[in-house]
């Protein structure tokens, strides 16, 4: 199969879809990679080491796209690069499509065989190749709600783990999946008093077990989530529907409520935000304020640590390139369950049920595609 890899295009999107040993990885397969100059040049990998793992460098995003069977990226196809899909190309990516209709608009028109890393599913349950994006979204949501709470940021001038004799700040979490935890092993780290909230019991027993009295474990419902989001100093936004937008926790009214000069990080952004007052930010202006309480809300957080998120992400996305290129995306999708999951467009259809009932589509089975 002929592979491509274009350059990403997002605001500030350094992280690159495959890494030249993940490259390596599928030339040894006997497949052939199509590689943009430059596509890694951000974070250290140069076009030589591409070369070196047997792939072959092109100009433009236009070359890639119209030759490869298969595109690798890291985030959603950009608009023009929607335009460049064909019918029956394989796309492989983070796609979060139930909060973007323009996106999923764009991916039916295109015809294209559109597999999200956000909705695959793993052996154990969970989401692995979004987990290790999750893992470094959480630990970065401590680290700039913390830069953001200073005063020269917008914040109300908060140490977060304070020092002796003066309080440390109150790092409220909600959900405490794979952001969560993360986010909470930051916050304990840096001497935070840290309140953590979820619906599932046996995951707060878990975290407790861990944990112990250094966090306070909350069940989440109405009342405690209010009560929890107006004391915080930092409140962290990480409930996660698989492939649905995210359930609007945090209310306009609790956000007008909240201590002034607070920083609310919403890492569920990417589906659409947990809280009401939320609307995708960019690296470039990562906040804006809403009744004096910062908004990080960034769309890509990891790209900010972009050479960590590149390796990380490799390690979980290369094994399915490999089985998609081997045996082709439909007998791929027929060998393993989990990966059928991550169909979320095919042939000018939702495949994806929960996509397709949050904007209003058909939906159509994943195995009647096959």
């Amino acid at each position: 199969m002929l592979i491509g890899l274009p350059k990403e295009i997002k605001n500030h999107e350094y992280r690159v879809g495959l890494t030249p040993a993940s490259v390596r990885e599928l030339t040894s397969h006997g497949h052939q990679l199509l590689v943009q100059s430059g596509a890694g040049a951000a974070i250290g990998l140069s076009d030589a080491q591409y070369q070196t793992a047997g792939a072959t460098l092109v100009a433009t995003a236009a070359e890639v796209f119209a030759t490869a069977d298969m595109i690798v990226k890291v985030k959603e196809p950009q608009p023009a690069e929607c335009a460049l899909l064909r019918p029956g190309q394989i796309l492989y990516t983070y796609l979060h499509l139930a909060p973007d209709p323009d996106q999923t608009a764009a991916l039916l028109k295109s015809g294209a065989v559109c597999i999200a890393y956000e909705t695959i599913t793993g052996p154990s349950g969970g989401l692995p190749l979004l987990a290790p994006m999750s893992e470094v979204a959480g630990r970065m949501a401590i680290q700039a709600g913390a830069t953001h709470l200073e005063k020269s940021k917008g914040g109300m001038g908060i140490l977060l783990g304070g020092v002796p004799g003066v309080p440390a700040g109150h790092v409220v979490i909600l959900g405490a999946g794979v952001v969560g935890s993360h986010a909470l092993q930051m916050a304990v780290g840096m001497g935070a008093r840290v309140t953590v909230l979820d619906k599932n019991v046996d995951r707060l027993r878990a975290l407790d077990l861990v944990f112990g009295n250094r966090i306070h474990t909350v069940y989440s419902n109405a009342q405690s989530v209010e009560d929890a989001v107006l004391d915080a100093d930092l409140l962290v936004g990480g409930v996660l529907i698989p492939g649905a937008a995210a359930p609007k926790l945090v209310t306009r009214d609790m956000v007008s409520r909240m201590k002034k000069g607070a920083v609310a990080v919403d890492v569920a952004i990417d589906q659409g935000g947990c809280f009401e007052t939320s609307r995708a930010t960019t690296h470039a202006e990562p906040t804006y304020l809403v009744d004096n309480v910062v908004h990080y809300c960034v769309a890509n957080m990891p790209g900010a640590v972009a050479r960590t998120s590149t390796f990380a992400l490799n390690n979980a996305t290369i094994s399915h390139a490999v089985a998609l290129a081997d045996k082709g995306w439909k007998q791929a999708l027929r060998d393993n369950p989990h990966l059928k999951a991550g169909l979320n467009v095919c042939d000018g259809k939702i495949t994806y049920e929960a996509v397709a009932r949050d904007l209003g589509y058909d939906y159509v089975s994943a195995d009647t595609m096959l």
